[in-house]
């Protein structure tokens, strides 16, 4: 369950209006803005990270909260009066492997405890209207949940066909007024409009430089990828499960997370013909496919003989393949993505050399942490080989830069191997069955 599940769960008034909306979800929502009251904002307080990053304002978390009672009845008696204003988001570009960079905009306490609060009203009305098919950003489910749904269209044979999008900078590309028309079509209350409203319309400090814009949201505000999935709900996924698939010959599946989808369809003239409009669908709300990431493939079984190993596609961070079983039936399985294990594995290796003076506990603590939280992701059944690897070559990894750190005495393998007796690194263990029991905890094979 998260935060905001359980954030607007505790609250006894937006179970009401979460209840409402179920029960009605054609009617506009009146009187919700009354809900983000100073409870509402102490609870998005409280799940603020102690060590976020600072906003413009260079407030942090621990100072705002030394004051706190009295920051929020301020903060509150500002929004009640229309007095209160966003600060301006400051941008923060973050390197990608490809040599260019990710923007990230970092707000305020104060403003990220106002999108805190406000996000948890409108979850309790779009968790109701969110449909099966979207995982991404959802209370009660994961990325795991999204590739256990790939999973099983392939499986009842509705991915003959498939069509692999990559929407070209989504969160930047969102048309704002386009938005605010989809959420008044929900809601009617203009004092909850107007907080949307002011969480979507700032400026952005990008060093000493103040940019304004008239389309997207803020990446790295709490409130964006919310709206993200509202936009795509309305763009994507109402139309393709109400008004697409009605019009096919054949059985078809969108599984999405967040701005990252995967259509399957059952035959091939069904995918032609989504194909040749779905360009336009997207062009339609300001948002464009991008020409190379984007194209559509035949996804069966390879025939005995077939050398290649047949076609495979990436979703979320893995690669889905087909791999031959035991008694010789073919499978789909998802190992992880290439480039995602090339990444992991230059990480480990930078970070053993930046931090190769530190203590050997604290470093293989460290290291503990981050096999785990790989592990924790990747660990799928079918995927052992791959997280054997990343076992293997951050321990040696570690190994080469705990030898570097003194020309005096050398880490060979033997001493190495005595350290590792009192350091172990974990080894890997299926954490999420794609297939198979959910409640199984396998381990895989040393």
């Amino acid at each position: 369950m998260s935060d905001a599940e359980t954030s607007w769960r505790a609250s006894p008034g937006l179970l009401k209006v979460a209840e409402r909306a179920k029960r009605h979800p054609d009617v506009r929502m009146l009187a919700l803005a009354h809900h983000i009251d100073a409870p509402a904002l102490e609870r998005a307080f409280r799940r603020l990270r102690k060590r976020a990053a600072v906003g413009v304002d260079g407030v942090t978390v621990e100072s705002y909260g030394e004051r706190l009672v009295e920051n929020l009845q301020a903060l509150r008696a500002r929004m009640k009066a229309g007095q209160y204003r966003h600060q301006p988001i400051r941008r923060v570009n973050i390197p990608k492997e490809n040599g260019t960079s990710r923007p990230i905009g970092i707000s305020t306490v104060e403003d990220k405890i106002v999108q805190g609060a406000l996000r948890d009203v409108l979850n309790a009305i779009y968790e109701q209207d969110f449909l099966d098919c979207s995982f991404g950003f959802r209370s009660g489910r994961s990325a795991h949940d999204a590739i256990r749904a790939l999973k099983g269209a392939i499986d009842q044979g509705i991915a003959h066909h498939i069509v692999e999008a990559d929407i070209v900078s989504f969160f930047d590309s969102i048309d704002r007024k386009v938005l605010m028309e989809m959420l008044r079509a929900r809601i009617a209350d203009e004092g909850l409009m107007r907080l949307v409203g002011k969480c979507l319309h700032v400026g952005v400090l990008d060093g000493e430089e103040f940019l304004e814009s008239d389309e997207g949201t803020a990446q790295g505000s709490s409130l964006s990828p919310l709206l993200g999935n509202i936009y795509l709900h309305n763009v994507l996924d109402v139309w393709f499960e109400r008004e697409v698939k009605p019009r096919l010959h054949g059985r078809a599946a969108l599984v999405r997370y967040a701005d990252d989808f995967v259509l399957c369809f059952e035959r091939e003239d069904d995918s032609d013909r989504v194909w040749k409009v779905l360009s336009a669908r997207f062009e339609k709300y300001g948002l464009t496919l991008h020409p190379k990431k984007t194209r559509r493939f035949s996804f069966r079984a390879p025939h005995d003989g077939d050398d290649s190993g047949g076609e495979t596609f990436d979703f979320l961070g893995f690669t889905a393949h087909w791999r031959r079983t035991r008694s010789g039936l073919q499978r789909v399985a998802f190992r992880t993505r290439g480039a995602r294990l090339r990444r992991a594995l230059k990480a480990a290796y930078d970070w053993c050399r930046r931090h190769r003076h530190l203590p050997v506990q604290q470093q293989h603590q460290a290291l503990v942490r981050k096999l785990n939280g790989h592990f924790n992701y990747f660990g799928v059944n079918g995927n052992s080989r791959a997280l054997l690897a990343v076992r293997f070559w951050v321990t040696r990894a570690w190994r080469t830069w705990l030898n570097r750190r003194s020309q005096r005495s050398r880490m060979n393998w033997k001493r190495f191997k005595q350290l590792l007796v009192r350091y172990p690194l974990p080894y890997p263990r299926v954490r999420v069955q794609i297939w198979g029991p959910r409640q199984l905890s396998l381990p895989l094979p040393p």
